[in-house]
């Protein structure tokens, strides 16, 4: 991946539920791809990736000082991992 762009951990409750089904949700970049994001995890984490869901959830706009700015895009991403497959994601 590219240094200007960046990939977040989603830890929310539907997340958590997806973990248990292999399936683990990142904010990324919205110029990333599919196949970039995919073929990063797989070297990155030594995985092997079934499929890649994403959407870009609905944009927000905030008012400072009579000056409309919006705030930075992403696209969010599910990752579905072959079973025996997992990412390390907290020490326990």
């Amino acid at each position: 991946m590219d240094e200007d762009q960046y990939l977040d951990l989603v830890l929310t409750e539907k997340s958590c539920r997806l973990l248990e089904k292999n399936q683990y949700t990142l904010n990324v970049d919205s110029r990333s791809t599919k196949t970039r994001i995919k073929n990063w995890i797989e070297l990155f984490f030594n995985v092997r990736v079934i499929a890649i869901n994403s959407y870009r959830p609905p944009e927000k706009k905030g008012k400072i000082r009579q000056i409309m700015r919006r705030q930075m895009r992403y696209r969010r991403m599910i990752i579905t991992l072959e079973p025996g497959y997992s990412i390390p994601l907290l020490q326990e």
